[in-house]
């Protein structure tokens, strides 16, 4: 593996890549109840959720993610019929990413719990915690939202438009050619998803 590029793995390693990391990404935590009901939904939140409920993602472009081994092991879970494209390994349930719907908006949100591979190889090569998200559903007080946040928001959103302008927005690992989903989106029924839910709700303050 080049050694421009960061290693990608789940937590019993058959499915691995690598993601190069850019001048646009940023690492950013979300508090929103929906990453929160995810975490618990796959039933990871003790190994996904910090302390305030939160879920450190590093923010990049899909054109930036490589998967080499055990693609096939790759799956899809959904909130709700419009929610974010929750991504994860279907042999361990690491949680991997988060993406939109639309392929064309070429953001990636990839989970710290696919990046700490090995731990001393974690996220802090991607600078520090820039964005933190939705604090008003944060479990106490969270730390203040970062510095330099509108900033890399603009980064981001500079990059995604020239990804869409460029054409690179296709090379996705998490869809095909023809634009669908590399693996069916499985939707959590109203059973699931209210489970998920609650057991978030009970571990918030």
């Amino acid at each position: 593996m080049p050694p421009s590029t960061h290693p990608l793995r789940c937590r019993c390693g058959r499915l691995r890549g690598e993601v190069a990391p850019s001048s646009f990404a940023n690492r950013a935590v979300c508090y929103c109840r929906d990453c929160q009901s995810y975490a618990h939904a796959l039933d990871r939140a003790a190994e996904t959720l910090d302390p305030h409920g939160g879920t450190e993602v590093v923010a990049t472009l899909a054109v930036d993610v490589r998967f080499t081994d055990g693609r096939d092991a790759l799956a899809c879970l959904s909130l709700t019929e419009r929610g974010l494209l929750r991504w994860y390994a279907s042999c361990c349930g690491t949680p991997i990413a988060n993406t939109p719907r639309d392929r064309k908006l070429a953001y990636v949100g990839l989970m710290h719990n696919a990046i700490d591979h090995p731990p001393e190889a974690g996220t802090d090569r991607f600078g520090p915690v820039r964005l933190r998200l939705s604090r008003n559903t944060a479990r106490g007080t969270p730390p203040p939202a970062g510095p330099g946040r509108i900033g890399a928001l603009l980064a981001l959103m500079v990059a995604m438009v020239r990804a869409r302008l460029g054409g690179t927005y296709a090379r996705s690992p998490f869809f095909g050619a023809d634009g669908r989903t590399v693996a069916t989106p499985r939707v959590l029924d109203a059973a699931e998803l209210a489970a998920a839910r609650r057991a978030a709700a009970f571990n918030a303050d």
